[in-house]
């Protein structure tokens, strides 16, 4: 039997990226355990508990001494991943061995490591948003004086401009990229507390000296560079925290499928493409097909993401006391796949705007097509200066817009406004008034100016991360 015999995780051959695949792959995993163990014997010793320092030494020389075979082994003997651990690492560090765990309880290892690895995490996904806000920023200012229809309700409205359009996707992407380094900031470790959170163990290992027991966490969380240690616990971190981060990356995948969501509409109208290789194939049918399955592939993950922040909600409601197990194997699943899903989704999306089109004539000929309507509230305007009522205006306009329209709709017929208007004779306008407010191109307010201001406000916020944005390549992607 071989692989392709088996399932297996799409994660891996098409959508995560290998780096983050590896942090949260078993051997890492193991990795950031052994670190835990570790950074426990060192505060220990430097403490004066008896761990001694060639012990800690010992720890040190085996931590990527992993024999995954006797890991195996002893799961399947104990039923217990944890010991399972404990036992392959002292069968490594046989020196260290008969203080390895000492007054630790299982999460006092795996949740202080997980929160390593999730820092990490984190931080992978906060270059992504870079990358991607960088990417953004060079498309926005190059198409920020480009006019193009505004829709509300996906029916044609007052004009923006392409550059403009694409600050809001922007905006919400800056917010994720906050939030992201504002959670960086805040993890803390849980802290070395013992099975129930009373740090029972400890307590005897310090023969009751609380302020001995507190520099021994302080220690720790120094070797592990964390600011903070969680005051109190039960025998788990507070699960809050899996809420908050699964939130965090949920709130990246709304952005991001928002953004797809108008990427695909605008590929339709063809004013917009997304990057298409010179033998990609879009139906194994419809050989003209151009689909935007990049867009979509984003706005999939991004519903698979979004989910993900149910169950950690759900688990953080269910914790019974200072612990239950009901967690572990949904963590095991949800955490891992949100990062990978937000991963493959920014990855895709860099992607997608180092490369996209914009088909500058097809958007003027849209725009040009329904122009007359952006302007009618210039003409109701003028209509008023010139001694009109502005509700009878309205009503003038409304009724010669709708029949323009109808005409279009019905007949295939385009109407000229300005006839409809001028043979109308409530309207205070003559001809040659109408056909100059017509003919006015500024329809799109100050949409440059606010294009160029909120670029500046990027350039600001990414201004820290220029040798990453120098050194970073836009990913290749596997399909």
């Amino acid at each position: 039997m071989t692989e392709s015999d088996l399932w297996q995780s799409p994660w891996a051959d098409r959508y995560a990226s290998k780096q983050l695949l590896e942090l949260f792959g078993q051997r890492s995993r193991t990795y950031h355990w052994r670190l835990m163990w570790l950074y426990l014997a060192k505060a220990q010793h430097t403490l004066g508990l008896p761990v001694t320092a060639e012990q800690v030494a010992d720890l040190e020389h085996h931590l990527e001494s992993i024999d995954f075979i006797a890991i195996r082994d002893y799961e399947l003997r104990f039923k217990h991943d944890v010991m399972a651990h404990v036992h392959a690492f002292g069968d490594k560090a046989t020196i260290a061995k008969p203080i390895l765990h000492l007054g630790a309880t299982s999460a006092d290892i795996t949740d202080n490591a997980d929160m390593m690895m999730f820092r990490k995490a984190l931080q992978m996904i906060e270059i992504d948003l870079v990358m991607l806000l960088h990417q953004m920023k060079q498309f926005a200012h190059k198409h920020k004086e480009i006019i193009t229809l505004g829709f509300t309700h996906f029916q044609s409205a007052t004009a923006t401009t392409v550059g403009k359009r694409t600050t809001l996707w922007m905006q919400s992407l800056l917010q994720d990229l906050e939030d992201v380094i504002d959670l960086i900031q805040a993890l803390p470790l849980k802290g070395f507390k013992g099975a129930t959170g009373t740090a029972e163990s400890y307590h005897n290992l310090f023969n009751g000296d609380y302020e001995q027991y507190l520099k021994m966490e302080q220690l720790i969380a120094g070797y592990a560079k964390f600011e903070k240690v969680q005051a109190v616990s039960g025998q788990t971190y507070d699960r809050k925290w899996d809420v908050k981060i699964l939130s965090t990356l949920s709130n990246i995948a709304v952005s991001a499928h928002k953004m797809t969501n108008d990427l695909r509409l605008l590929q339709h109208l063809k004013e917009f493409e997304e990057p298409f290789g010179e033998s990609q194939i879009g139906s194994s049918a419809m050989a003209y097909k151009r689909n935007p399955m990049k867009a979509e592939r984003v706005s999939s993950l991004a519903k698979w993401v979004m989910s993900l922040y149910q169950g950690a909600v759900t688990t953080a409601t269910t914790q019974w006391f200072e612990r239950t197990l009901d967690d572990s194997a949904i963590r095991r699943l949800n955490i891992p796949q949100a990062f990978f899903g937000v991963n493959a989704i920014l990855r895709l999306l860099q992607g997608i705007m180092a490369d996209a089109r914009v088909y500058d004539r097809v958007i003027a000929m849209h725009l040009e097509q329904e122009l007359p309507l952006l302007l009618t509230e210039k003409i109701m305007m003028a209509m008023v200066q010139a001694g009109g009522d502005r509700q009878e205006a309205h009503e003038i306009i409304r009724q010669a817009t709708h029949k323009m329209t109808l005409s279009l709709k019905v007949e295939g017929k385009q109407i000229s406004l300005v006839d409809l208007l001028a043979q109308d004779p409530r309207c205070q306008l003559s001809r040659t008034e109408l056909e100059t407010i017509l003919s006015h191109q500024d329809v799109a307010g100050f949409a440059v100016k606010q294009t160029e201001a909120f670029l500046r406000q990027v350039e600001q916020s990414l201004a820290g991360y220029q040798q990453v944005l120098e050194q970073t390549d836009i990913p290749d992607l596997e399909v």
